[in-house]
């Protein structure tokens, strides 16, 4: 008999990998967010950059002038982006942001480019998620299937290239490539991009 009730005990426990990584007010705005990425941005003609940033800002994100955000961009959640002046997210880019993303000014990020915010903590048995942000600084270019892991920041001037993963912070004016980057050399500074 009691056998029995430990197993009834057991099976009503909720199994911590079905337990929300994110709360209602976030999926509901992810399916709000879903909907208007399909028929109003995603569709746009690709010069409505300004366009664009007005949906996103409409959803939080703060979105500075001349920000261009092309329709096949994938961002996950508009409120924790925030997009200086001059910076770009190219055609089908993708930004995973559970936590918050920052391009600093003039900063690109290129056709199929990954910045990933989260992960799960793999040694715990809950498998919880876990969010860190990602900063890209001015004029830093993560160039075209590059992937930026979790609370990486990718320092003013920085270049990651072509299908490169960071998994460490990137040094300022510095090219980076492979997997996982490591620094290749220095990149030209231009007296008016220095600070």
């Amino acid at each position: 008999m009691n056998a029995s009730l430990e197993q009834m005990d057991v099976g009503m426990r909720v199994d911590p990998f079905l337990r929300p990584q994110t709360s209602l007010r976030n999926k509901l705005g992810r399916v709000a967010w879903a909907v208007v990425y399909a028929l109003l941005f995603r569709l746009s003609p690709r010069p409505l950059h300004a366009w664009r940033a007005f949906l996103l800002r409409c959803f939080g994100a703060k979105v500075g002038p001349h920000v261009h955000v092309y329709p096949g961009a994938r961002i996950w959640a508009p409120w924790n982006l925030v997009c200086d002046e001059c910076s770009s997210i190219a055609d089908e880019a993708v930004v995973y942001n559970v936590a918050a993303v920052r391009l600093g000014s003039h900063a690109i990020v290129s056709q199929q480019a990954y910045l990933c915010t989260a992960t799960h903590d793999l040694d715990d048995p809950s498998f919880p998620m876990v969010a860190t942000p990602i900063t890209v600084g001015r004029y830093a270019w993560i160039c075209a299937r590059a992937c930026v892991l979790p609370g990486v920041t990718v320092s003013d001037g920085a270049v990651l290239g072509l299908a490169s993963v960071a998994a460490s912070d990137l040094e300022e004016w510095c090219v980076y490539a492979g997997m996982p980057a490591k620094r290749l050399r220095e990149r030209k500074r231009h007296t008016r991009f220095s600070p």
